[in-house]
């Protein structure tokens, strides 16, 4: 039997990296004078990427990346509107509405009896707000909210609430950090991908090991042939 069932939280329950990728094209609109898309978006991924040891994943963390990026693209001649800009972007994306999934509240439902939990990285206050916001808190026997997704995460997740690996089951969206991780830890995966992936959650999916369906609508009954077998 699986007996715990993990969630993903950003592209697995609701909408995520759409807003990221629709600010993005405007972050490009805004520094189309100095330079061609390729190279902003190159820039702007380099530049998250040594920022998340400082800032972490999230909201925040890309709004002073894009600004740090704007600065660099411009030799610090951005004009101060032009940063405003950016600023009220990010605002607008903290306070968009969370928009579920389909399929979510039937796979939910579905699993009402079991424990569930929802294991979500990225700045506290936003995560917070958005699992506030979406409604779906109660379903969930416990949420965590981490900082990064790897074996030990994992690994400190299932001694908490003593699960055993091999009856423990994520689902979410992102190989790198909902799959191979969880895979090290002894546990099950299954992959729900999201049209749109961020850069640096791309990775080789494994050769076996896991699952992959189209959406959680699969998911119940995916779940009933993993214990039949």
């Amino acid at each position: 039997m699986i007996d715990t069932i993990a969630f993903d939280g950003d592209d697995t329950l609701w909408h995520n990296e759409s807003l990221f990728s629709m600010t993005q094209d405007r972050f490009r609109a805004v520094l189309a004078h100095a330079a061609d898309p390729a190279d902003i978006d190159r820039r702007l991924l380099e530049t998250e990427r040594a920022n998340l040891g400082v800032y972490g994943y999230g909201i925040k963390g890309f709004v002073l990346s894009m600004i740090e990026t704007a600065v660099e693209l411009t030799e610090g001649r951005i004009a101060g509107r032009d940063i405003q800009h950016l600023i009220d972007f990010g605002k607008a994306m903290l306070e968009h509405p969370v928009d579920l999934l389909d399929g979510v509240e039937e796979a939910l439902a579905a699993f009402a009896g079991r424990r569930l939990l929802l294991i979500t990285k990225g700045d506290l206050f936003d995560q917070e707000s958005k699992i506030a916001r979406s409604g779906l808190a109660e379903r969930f026997t416990a949420v965590e909210i981490v900082s990064e997704k790897d074996r030990a995460t994992y690994a400190r997740i299932l001694a908490r609430h003593g699960v055993e690996p091999g009856r423990f089951l994520m689902v979410g969206n992102s190989v790198r950090s909902d799959i191979l991780p969880v895979l090290e830890a002894g546990g099950r995966a299954v992959h729900v991908p999201y049209h749109i992936t961020w850069a640096h959650e791309q990775a080789e999916p494994p050769a076996d090991g896991y699952r992959r369906i189209a959406s959680l609508h699969e998911l119940p009954a995916l779940v009933r042939s993993l214990e039949d077998s």
